[in-house]
């Protein structure tokens, strides 16, 4: 029996994947074969030699220790797309709470005192304070093109606003989801110089840290309206502040509230609430349980963070899965112990991704334990297991 352990509140939907017959599921448990989390940071904590896969429910993997759980053969899977429409969708509030000055006016009605009568005449007076400005037309740059970042795209392009794009990763399936008539940018210099929205979906990285800062918010357009609801860090805050400050930017609209953001006048700031939808959790735990149960089962990963993706189908025999270093000759040490065993080889496949290697393989005799071991002591190899 498999034991999955939940370090966050999971939806019923996605725990009821799991055959109770197969899998015991708790948030307290003896050596679990396998975490499934959304929020709670791993970093620092003490995980058990059982973990087998890790698995967030959710998009952001930056709670989890990547590189710690690749030395040590263990997968980390995500849930890509499965919260891209509840994200879009308040990237679009976002865009329309800033460019019609929305909480501010609200923030003013909730003020107004006095009769019906005076209340009505002072709306009069007040409104012309709130002046925005519409959507068609105007241009928006999304930065990182996956599931979220495609669908925000096409979505203000059906909305009349001119979209261009930039993500020099995009994956060919989230090319053919784009609309052709939104453009693309070489650089992110290039989008920016040319929006009067950007949103960012990209991750969290060094690579990514302070992405836009004051000097790329000089190259833009005047009053353009920025917006995050990616990670936390990957707008300079100090910089957009001065720039609102100034003049230079319209409206900053982000899912990290902080002291330096929550009170300013032309900043609106929301409390994470980007994936979180009734709709969004059940679908990002469904893909997990999914996602970790064929692993367990089957050795197959998908949507995995730092493996690469292999689906092998099961015909006949015994399988066994093993995660090692990507060097040379890794498939022929494996292939010769085990026809030195006596097994065959029936079906295998072997990939890699950046410094890891994965193979699964199945032989026609059950295989013991003294393989398993000889496999094991195998210089590089992180993990093996027989299913």
């Amino acid at each position: 029996m498999f034991k999955i352990q939940t370090l966050n509140n999971i939806s019923v939907k996605g725990l009821e994947k799991f055959p109770r017959d197969k899998y015991e599921v708790a948030s307290e448990l003896q050596a679990p074969d396998a975490y499934m989390l959304r929020s709670l940071k791993l970093h620092d904590a003490v995980i058990p030699d059982s973990v087998l896969a890790i698995g967030r429910a959710g998009a952001g993997v930056n709670n989890i220790p990547i590189e710690k759980m690749s030395a040590l053969g263990v997968p980390v899977f995500n849930a890509p797309g499965a919260n891209a429409n509840a994200v879009k969708e308040l990237v679009l509030a976002g865009m329309l709470l800033g460019c019609r000055n929305i909480c501010q006016a609200w923030e003013c009605a909730k003020n107004l005192e006095g009769s019906d009568e005076s209340i009505a005449k002072e709306v009069e007076q007040v409104k012309k304070n709130f002046v925005g400005f519409e959507l068609p037309g105007k241009t928006l740059g999304v930065i990182g093109l996956g599931a979220i970042g495609t669908s925000v795209a096409n979505t203000a392009r059906d909305l009349g606003m001119n979209v261009v794009g930039y993500d020099p990763a995009i994956t060919v399936e989230r090319a053919w989801q784009l609309s052709a008539e939104i453009g693309s940018a070489n650089t992110v210099d290039e989008l920016l110089a040319q929006s009067d929205f950007v949103t960012i979906h990209v991750p969290f990285n060094e690579g990514t840290k302070n992405l836009v800062n004051a000097s790329r918010i000089s190259t833009m357009n005047d009053n353009a309206i920025i917006l995050n609801f990616s990670r936390n860090g990957i707008v300079n805050d100090e910089d957009v502040v001065a720039a609102l400050d100034s003049g230079k930017l319209y409206a900053y609209i982000c899912d990290f509230p902080s002291n330096l953001l929550k009170d300013h006048p032309k900043v609106i700031t929301l409390p994470h609430l980007g994936a979180s939808t009734g709709e969004a959790e059940e679908n990002c735990a469904i893909m997990i349980a999914d996602q970790l149960k064929d692993f367990l089962e089957n050795g197959n990963i998908k949507n995995s963070v730092n493996f690469p993706a292999v689906k092998m189908p099961r015909v006949a025999g015994f399988r066994m899965a093993i995660a090692n270093s990507n060097v040379p000759n890794m498939v022929g040490q494996i292939s010769s112990i085990l026809a030195d065993s006596g097994h065959n080889i029936l079906d295998l496949l072997n990939k890699s991704r950046g410094e890891i290697a994965y193979t699964l393989l199945d032989v026609d005799t059950e295989i013991t334990d003294d393989v398993v071991g000889q496999i094991k002591s195998i210089e590089g190899v992180l993990s093996v297991r027989t299913l």
